[in-house]
């Protein structure tokens, strides 16, 4: 099956899908690839798409930033996870996979070998809680007893002297392990190298969750109108999205007519006006999977300087996507970018993300980053099976307005498919449609006074 290609939501038999049981284990597998490569001997995860990665274990994106929860992987073992309570016995129940054979050092002194190992079956689902960003009183002994659970499995597995690589850290976790002796590293490029080249189920998954946008943006597109206010179409849209099967609807950025330039990257309560711009960018997840998919529309009609902006950032877009191949790095393809000094800005720090690429998977922003602010200096190599979003953006000549593109693409063996397929090609001028005496009032005016002169009528007809 064609890993960019959409099926139904549901498992069926009589049709191969996104096969979970092989997704939780080709990611385990590429993740225990990357600790053997590095020099760590175990990897402590907080991040909660990092635990997702290595346990396959979820309870709500409510504790998206709680810090609560956590996961260790060890050389010598397959994943510990540490939940709520009831949440731990909730994996237990339902996660067979957390039910893993481990090998256990032999710590007994009389043993036949010292240094032996030993199977031992155990659970990987396990009741523990870390500090809640410091909601708990710092003389309750949570962090301790963190460092505490941790030095145990460190020692059990043999790896008590080795590195212990951990992705983000509360200051409390981090003293508490130092002073346990155990000797902690930034962990997070080992998580983010083995998440850089999708698996085929990853794939269809991405593809899927950008397929539900696509149903998103339609609705979106009927649904604009002067009069409209820019926290409904949010709210058009997470209803979409959530009626599809959306694991959750991370935002929205709607963002219409003067607040276009500078883009202020949130949406607000500001009713749309005939003739705006508006541009638009969904990030939801589907099964943990990611979206970030910009569009642009003007709304009841174009002006000039509108049409031209748009161009300008589709003509950037389609520059970059013909460049993307296996082989060809972040270096390449941001150079066909403008310099932030040809849209206003005075270098490249003050206008990051305008200009922008990243990689989209179980979070944004993944692997690799495209950007002239560091791409030159440090190029990433493009390899088949790596997704990632383009982003582009140019400000109108008028000094208000702007547009914003993004495609996700995915590399394949000879260039990239495109998996964002709301028509994007050419300005979609959304809301209803106007009639004068004797046609339809043109959708490309600066103003209606325009029309009333003999320029304005062979301007905009």
């Amino acid at each position: 099956m064609k890993s960019t290609g959409t099926t139904g939501m549901n498992s069926v038999d009589w049709e191969a899908r996104v096969d979970f049981d092989r997704l939780r284990a080709e990611r385990l597998a590429k993740l225990k690839a990357q600790l053997d490569r590095s020099e760590l001997g175990a990897l402590l995860a907080f991040d909660f798409a990092n635990i997702r990665y290595m346990t396959a274990t979820h309870i709500g994106t409510w504790a998206i930033d709680k810090l609560i929860r956590f996961a260790l992987l060890t050389r010598n073992s397959d994943p510990i996870s540490w939940d709520f309570g009831s949440a731990a016995k909730h994996h237990a129940l339902y996660n067979p996979w957390l039910d893993v054979t481990t090998a256990e050092m032999d710590a007994d002194p009389g043993a036949p070998h010292e240094g032996a190992t030993r199977p031992r079956l155990e659970s990987g689902a396990r009741a523990g809680i870390s500090t809640l960003r410091g909601a708990f009183p710092p003389d309750a002994g949570i962090a301790d007893e963190v460092a505490r659970k941790i030095k145990r499995e460190l020692e059990k597995f043999g790896i008590a002297d080795q590195p212990l690589g951990v992705d983000v850290i509360e200051l409390p976790i981090l003293f508490a392990l130092q002073r346990a002796g155990i000797e902690v590293v930034d962990g997070q490029q080992v998580f983010l190298e083995a998440r850089r080249i999708k698996t085929g189920d990853e794939i269809r998954l991405l593809t899927q969750a950008a397929s539900m946008v696509d149903a998103a943006y339609e609705n979106l597109y009927d649904f604009l109108r002067p009069g409209v206010r820019e926290n409904e179409t949010v709210g058009l849209v997470a209803k979409t999205l959530y009626d599809l099967g959306s694991e959750h609807v991370e935002g929205v950025n709607a963002i219409s007519g003067e607040r276009c330039s500078p883009h202020p990257h949130v949406f607000s309560d500001r009713l749309i006006r005939p003739g705006d711009p508006a541009f638009f960018d969904i990030l939801h997840s589907f099964n943990g999977y990611r979206t970030c998919y910009y569009r642009t529309f003007a709304v009841g009609s174009a002006s000039i300087a509108q049409r031209d902006a748009y161009r300008k950032a589709r003509e950037y877009m389609d520059r970059a996507i013909a460049l993307v191949r296996p082989g060809a790095t972040t270096a390449d393809i941001v150079a066909v970018w403008p310099k932030a000094e040809e849209f206003g800005f005075a270098n490249e720090e003050a206008a990051f993300a305008l200009q922008y690429g990243h990689g989209v998977g179980l979070s944004i922003w993944e692997k690799p980053i495209f950007s002239r602010l560091t791409s030159f200096d440090h190029p990433e190599v493009l390899e088949e099976g790596m997704v990632f979003a383009l982003e582009t953006y140019w400000p109108s000549s008028d000094g208000w307005g702007a547009a914003r593109i993004e495609e996700e693409v995915v590399v394949t063996a000879t260039g990239c498919e495109v998996i964002t397929k709301f028509p994007a090609e050419e300005l979609l001028v959304a809301g209803k449609r106007y009639y004068a005496v004797g046609a339809d009032l043109s959708t490309l005016r600066d103003s209606q006074s325009h029309l009333n002169t003999e320029w304005g009528r062979t301007a905009f007809r």
